[in-house]
């Protein structure tokens, strides 16, 4: 398997394992209040970003419709600010920007 699949992969992994972790929350507050499905959470946008700074700027030409410097900035707030992280804003992502991520990324897949 291709370093770039593998990478793709890990990505959708980390993905699903976010929606698995957040459906049953109704609200931000609800959900930064159960300690382990948000550290759960932030360590899978962790992962999201390592695996984007392990694709190759040739490809991240191609599907420049993703925002994969937002994502990987992203995970450098996580990873080195995660007490000053704001939960609405974590909860906003969640459920309007990784959805279509995921799309993103199956189609991507489907095509390589």
């Amino acid at each position: 398997m291709s370093k770039l699949r593998l990478s793709l992969l890990s990505i959708l992994e980390a993905i699903e394992k976010i929606d698995r972790y957040t459906r049953e929350y109704k609200s931000a507050d609800e959900f930064y209040h159960q300690e382990r499905d948000f550290d759960a959470t932030m360590m899978q946008f962790v992962i999201i970003g390592e695996m984007i700074s392990k694709l190759d700027d040739t490809f991240k030409d191609k599907y420049s419709d993703i925002p994969w410097q937002k994502i990987k900035d992203f995970r450098n707030i996580v990873a080195h600010n995660y007490f000053g992280i704001d939960a609405d804003e974590i909860w906003e992502i969640i459920t309007t920007k990784i959805k279509p991520l995921k799309n993103d990324i199956e189609s991507i897949l489907t095509k390589i």
